[in-house]
């Protein structure tokens, strides 16, 4: 919270990003959940016992009076070939639409193998769908509490996607990058469809949960290459700037989520208000060397990353090291609001080698001595 804040820290915050911050559980035993491996336990209590804890965590929802999502959307999972599916069904406009995403027990993570719309005509009649299929009520109650179980080890970031993640993920990214560029007025309709009660949602858990950091991922599916800069400005800038502001309200820190290249938006990130920006990736997987986004912006941005999740799991440990020196010192060079060491990514398979664990390992010592 003082690196938040801009107060002066004993030594820069680190934190492994999504292992200590999603919610897990090793000892589930159920063959799709990859940390139940053997592999996964002493990362994760390395990170439990030794990093600054960040819980990714989204408010429960529930439908609100006259949800009416029921009436339109399917969806019916099943196994098939060792792996788990999910088909979700839309009918509406006289449409009928599907998307297909498949899981297997080796990784985590969930593959899009179809997509829900598919051309322009299916676009057109998903913004038949009434406003009540997305009415839902957030209770907040279930982060306080982990928040208070936390102590100082660690903070909650409330988690969330903006209008363009929402509209953009409803596309395979060849058809979305397509159509927000050659269909630019029915793009704008979808992002207005989900800002509506994306600014209610998040009006009311800012209020409820005043003062917490904030994670807000989408917007890299308008950086470059995927479109160009103006319409970052057009698909990111209007609509999820409403998004900061309202955080900002209420006492908490907006944190945008961008991978890859950033040369071209920093300025617009910036113009937004953001307080906090991740992962920032070092050449060839971005555009911008951290000591010059620390210099132009840390004063009015927390720096979060920096840390390739490949690095991790392929330098050997004297090659690595010498990365996360270099990202420590670009992080906290000269006068900023603050910096915290954190990879990318995570693995998502269930072994974890040697090398890796002792990278990450490498990323505790030396945050924790650094400057010492």
């Amino acid at each position: 919270m003082a690196t938040l804040r801009g107060e002066p820290v004993d030594r820069p915050a680190v934190n492994f990003y999504e292992i200590g911050g999603f919610d897990v559980d090793p000892t589930n035993p159920d063959e799709f959940n990859v940390y139940n491996s053997p592999d996964w336990r002493p990362l994760l209590q390395l990170a439990e016992e030794q990093t600054d804890l960040i819980r990714m965590r989204s408010a429960k929802t529930e439908p609100a009076p006259g949800n009416c999502r029921g009436e339109f959307f399917t969806t019916e999972q099943y196994e098939k070939d060792g792996s788990r599916f999910a088909r979700t069904t839309l009918r509406v406009g006289g449409r009928e639409m599907t998307s297909l995403s498949r899981r297997s027990p080796d990784t985590d993570t969930d593959w899009a193998l179809e997509h829900l719309l598919k051309d322009t005509d299916d676009a057109k009649a998903y913004l038949e769908l009434p406003d009540e299929v997305f009415a839902y009520e957030p209770d907040v109650a279930d982060m306080a509490v982990e928040d208070e179980r936390l102590g100082d080890r660690g903070i909650i970031m409330v988690d969330t996607g903006d209008p363009l993640c929402a509209a953009a993920e409803l596309f395979s990214m060849g058809e979305y990058t397509i159509f927000a560029l050659t269909e630019q007025e029915l793009f704008h309709k979808l992002l207005e469809k989900h800002a509506m009660y994306m600014y209610e949602q998040t009006e009311k858990v800012a209020k409820a949960f005043p003062g917490h950091l904030w994670r807000i991922y989408g917007p890299e599916y308008a950086t470059e290459p995927y479109l160009p800069p103006s319409l970052f400005e057009q698909y990111v800038v209007k609509y999820t700037k409403p998004m900061v502001e309202i955080i900002h309200k209420y006492g908490g820190f907006a944190r945008i989520h961008s991978h890859g290249r950033l040369k071209a938006v920093l300025g617009m990130i910036a113009q937004m208000g953001a307080a906090g920006l991740d992962p920032i990736e070092p050449p060839p997987q971005g555009d911008v060397e951290l000591i010059d986004v620390r210099r132009e912006y840390g004063q009015e941005m927390v720096l979060f990353g920096n840390i390739e999740i490949s690095d991790i799991e392929n330098l050997t440990p004297a090659d690595f090291e010498k990365v996360v020196v270099k990202s420590l010192r670009e992080g906290t060079d000269g006068q900023g609001r603050g910096f915290v060491l954190m990879p990318s990514a995570c693995p998502i398979g269930r072994e974890i080698s040697p090398k890796t664990m002792a990278n990450y390992e490498t990323m505790v010592r030396l945050a924790t001595n650094f400057g010492g």
